[in-house]
């Protein structure tokens, strides 16, 4: 992967304005630690930091390519997975290539088709193409959002990079929070709406979108979405379906020219992965290196409860031993969980997930020791129906966001002084949602509801969790792929049948069918569980501590916009005052005080203006 940047000016020449881009392209060194390219030109300045994946000698960026007559130049960060394909349909076509990248293919293709290039991508992308002829720029983001593209928009001029740190190095952008942002994150947080920088005038491509910006203006569509069809399959040719289109999602991400591995958690979505992954490396001599991660303490301190209800422990060993790969199990300290608090906030360039941000951060930073390129497990839970809100009927019937109820507790943190509207907040961008899924007119009142979980989750949920695997990978140059979040296995799932998708009454039941006789039956039957978190007292403790620094400093920013009785009432109580999770299942208590802390960690270490 790689970090882009780039800034396009109609209304004066820039050519000379070099130092606005090399600002930008520095602080994206992590994301692209091996090599650093630019482009320049009188409307146009290209930055871009490189990853070596695939193709050393050839992919090197900003790529520039002629053909009729015109010129084109590309910047991209991603991994496409039907390279070859293209690159065979394109040759029929009568195109040459200079190298084997994935770059001069995704280039090729926009060349021949243009805007409707991305109606034949599989893979993860965001990039930005120049046509130096017609002096027009376009970019585009892949369909579920795995890699990210921010941008600022202004008359004649668009400002565009992979992270928000990047455009807040651009001499003409500053960093604002006006009373919409302060809304967001403590309405919504750590999720936004798909297009929201959360800073004033920052936004972000949302999945699936593409745009043109020219000296005509500005277009944004969306170029692909889950539609909705009917599916006449038998339940056993929906098995055989998913079961395919997994396999292939996954066996497409293993290809490299850099030592690849997988996230081991022995659940479900994990163990596939790496069973396919141990199998693809046997077959070429090698042994599959598998990841995992623990806490200090948690054999001890470890609590069962609707939502963790056992230990990853037994189920990783059962996989190492299955799969006979080298296994390595990463412990974290409770006082390396606080620490990373700080890097978590900058590798973000937003308030996250705290200590479940902190905690990846830091497996990243042990994995990138061993490897460069790693595969996880992310967006099965979404898009198969596995998380407790598909089955619940409460749930189920809920007519909001079901990771995000805590909206008392939302509202009790903020300064009561000041007319904040969190339900308001809420309700909309939820309403506004629900809009967009799309139904089949005969549809049942269950499966119309199933869609809009399946639509939430995935344009809510798992796109905070592909930001936070993003960010704290690249952060450590790590990559990270996610063959879940294959678009063709996202678009069949969509219309799977209810009744086949949770058979027998279980939490992804045609997904644990799919597989049987691939991984051990145990591994199948194992009960849905989360990301591991600490579960420590000890850090409940440090994390109070670093908010009662917080609540004893009149100067901190965020006592601007917080209820400072509550906060305190929160940390002489250790969060016992605070009766449901913040966000999804693993942000409680202790979690929901550290991302308070990150909130003014972020306003401090980004001097942000606050203006409400």
């Amino acid at each position: 992967m790689c970090g882009i940047a780039g800034w396009i000016n109609y209304n004066e020449n820039i050519k000379n304005r070099f130092k606005d881009i090399k600002n930008m392209t520095k602080v994206l060194s992590k994301r692209g630690p091996d090599e650093e390219g630019y482009y320049s030109g009188e409307e146009i300045l290209l930055g871009h930091r490189r990853l070596v994946v695939v193709d050393p000698a050839g992919g090197h960026q900003p790529m520039i390519k002629e053909y009729g007559g015109n010129k084109y130049v590309i910047v991209y960060n991603g991994e496409l997975y039907n390279t070859e394909e293209l690159r065979k349909e394109l040759i029929n076509l009568g195109y040459t290539f200079k190298s084997y990248s994935d770059t001069e293919v995704l280039l090729t293709t926009f060349i021949h088709y243009k805007e409707d290039c991305v109606l034949h991508l599989n893979g993860i992308f965001a990039f930005a193409v120049w046509d130096e002829t017609k002096k027009t720029l376009f970019m585009a983001r892949d369909h579920l959002g795995v890699k990210p593209l921010f941008y600022v928009l202004n008359d004649g001029e668009i400002i565009f990079a992979s992270e928000i740190k990047s455009l807040l190095q651009h001499s003409k952008i500053k960093a604002v929070l006006d009373k919409d942002g302060i809304e967001t994150l403590f309405a919504l947080g750590p999720s936004r709406s798909l297009e929201n920088g959360i800073l004033k005038g920052i936004k972000e491509v949302p999945p699936a979108h593409c745009l043109t910006f020219s000296k005509n203006g500005f277009n944004i569509k969306e170029y692909w979405k889950p539609k909705a069809y009917k599916n006449n399959q038998t339940f056993n040719e929906c098995v055989d379906n998913v079961r395919q289109l997994v396999l292939d999602a996954i066996n497409r991400q293993l290809s490299a020219d850099v030592k690849v591995c997988t996230f081991l958690s022995g659940g479900l979505d994990s163990s596939i992965i790496s069973a396919v992954a141990g199998e693809f490396f046997k077959n070429k001599g090698t042994v599959l290196e598998t990841f995992s991660i623990d806490y200090e303490g948690n054999e001890k301190f470890f609590k069962t409860n609707e939502f963790i209800p056992n230990s990853d422990k037994p189920y990783i060993k059962m996989m190492v031993d299955s799969i006979g790969s080298l296994h390595r199990n990463i412990v974290i300290t409770q006082e390396k969980l606080i620490d990373y608090l700080d890097k978590a906030v900058l590798a973000n360039d937003l308030p996250g997930m705290a200590d479940i941000d902190s905690s990846l951060y830091l497996f990243c930073k042990e994995i990138r020791k061993n490897a460069t390129v790693a595969l996880s497990g992310e967006c099965a839970d979404e898009v198969f129906g596995g998380y407790p809100w598909y089955l619940k009927q409460d749930d189920i019937n809920y007519k909001g966001f079901p990771w995000l109820k805590s909206i008392e507790i939302r509202r009790a943190i903020l300064n009561p002084a000041i007319n904040f509207d969190i339900e308001g907040k809420i309700k909309y961008n939820y309403e506004n949602t629900i809009k967009q899924v799309d139904y089949l007119e005969e549809d049942d009142e269950f499966t119309r509801k199933i869609r809009e979980k399946f639509y939430l989750n995935i344009k809510w949920f798992m796109i905070t969790l592909l930001n936070r695997k993003d960010r704290m990978s690249m952060s450590n140059s790590l990559e990270v792929r996610v063959p879940f979040a294959d678009y063709r296995l996202v678009e069949y799932a969509y219309n799977i049948p209810p009744k086949y998708k949770f058979y027998d009454g279980r939490e992804k039941g045609i997904l644990r069918m799919a597989l049987r006789g691939i991984l051990p039956d145990e591994i199948i039957d194992r009960k849905k569980s989360p990301y591991p978190k600490t579960h420590n007292p000890k850090y409940t403790d440090l994390i109070c501590k670093k908010v009662k620094e917080i609540i004893d400093d009149k100067n901190a920013p965020i006592n601007q916009i917080i209820n400072r009785d509550f906060l305190i009432e929160t940390v002489d109580k250790r969060a016992e005052n605070i009766n449901c999770n913040w966000f999804g299942q693993l942000m409680s208590g202790p979690q929901t005080l550290a991302y308070i802390y990150q909130v003014n960690k972020w306003l401090e270490e980004y001097n942000i203006d606050i203006v409400i």
